[in-house]
């Protein structure tokens, strides 16, 4: 991995409070890297302060926002913004990332609605991301998002997911149970549509669980293990773009420590894998051209 291109590596784990305790008795492992949301921590001070701080000073982290609404109508809280740079200075995280989605309409929805796949929608998006790069003073990175509806729509989830990274010119956060979830309910062919990512953008991954409502809708929970076919995606992502940092997010139905890390650890063998096999290919490249 390149670390002018990826400020994190390796295999991450998102922190939530329910974590705190298991992670200080188990240790961190294989864990590279966290993730919080910066919603959830900023104005937190105490003994809940005082044991993100402890982790912050163990490995790196990244902040993954969910109020920011980037695609909402409402005008965008440039003060929530300038808080969010403090905290983000404060602790010397250098790694922020939204979700592609919008959660205000005169108030509050709490729940991540899509964006209309419009031209008008791409502009409006954009300009909105590159506002908040400009008081943070970083590129952020925007999440693929889960979505069941699109309503409106008149490019396709890829063109608009392009059309808003190349004119905001920020990078992407692979979600990559997203494109699954979305290839079932909207019946597309999940490797295709990530081969025609910009892998150039990728700053860091996501994989995570879901819920199977019935054979076409899967909801995107972040509440279960991930699957085998999830799991492939990543490797293909991997083969496609090369490795790059990837998050383990759990938000409820927490299993054992031990059930998290064990999927910890199948991100760094994946990563590990891929790595190896391309040294390798390097390797025998170099070979024949000294034959």
């Amino acid at each position: 991995m390149n670390p002018a291109r990826f400020p994190l590596e390796g295999a991450g784990l998102g922190l939530r409070r329910a974590l705190l305790g298991p992670l200080r008795s188990h240790g961190l492992g294989q864990v590279d890297f966290m993730e919080i949301a910066p919603e959830n921590w900023m104005t937190v001070g105490g003994r809940f302060g005082a044991a993100l701080r402890e982790f912050t000073a163990k490995v790196p982290f990244a902040c993954h926002g969910l109020s920011l609404s980037l695609g909402g109508p409402s005008p965008l809280d440039e003060t929530f913004v300038q808080r969010l740079r403090r905290f983000l200075d404060e602790l010397a995280i250098s790694v922020y990332s939204e979700h592609l989605s919008y959660c205000t309409d005169q108030g509050h929805l709490y729940d991540l609605m899509p964006i209309p796949f419009t031209a008008e929608a791409v502009d409006h998006v954009a300009g909105r991301i590159r506002r908040v790069q400009d008081i943070l003073e970083r590129r952020i990175a925007i999440e693929n998002v889960s979505y069941y509806a699109a309503p409106g729509a008149e490019l396709a989830e890829i063109e608009f997911i392009t059309a808003v990274l190349e004119e905001a010119d920020c990078d992407l956060l692979l979600d990559v149970n997203n494109i699954y979830v979305n290839s079932v309910n909207h019946g597309y062919d999940p490797i295709k549509f990530l081969r025609a990512l910009p892998g150039e953008r990728i700053a860091y991954g996501h994989i995570a669980g879901h819920y199977n409502e019935a054979d076409d809708l899967i909801v995107d929970t972040h509440g279960a293990e991930v699957i085998p076919d999830v799991w492939e995606i990543l490797d293909e992502a991997y083969r496609a773009f090369g490795v790059f940092p990837t998050l383990l997010e759990r938000d409820f139905n927490m299993p054992p420590i031990e059930e998290l890390m064990s999927e910890v650890d199948h991100i760094k063998r994946l990563q590990h894998n891929r790595s190896t096999l391309k040294n390798s290919r390097h390797d025998d490249q170099a070979d024949r051209k000294h034959a």
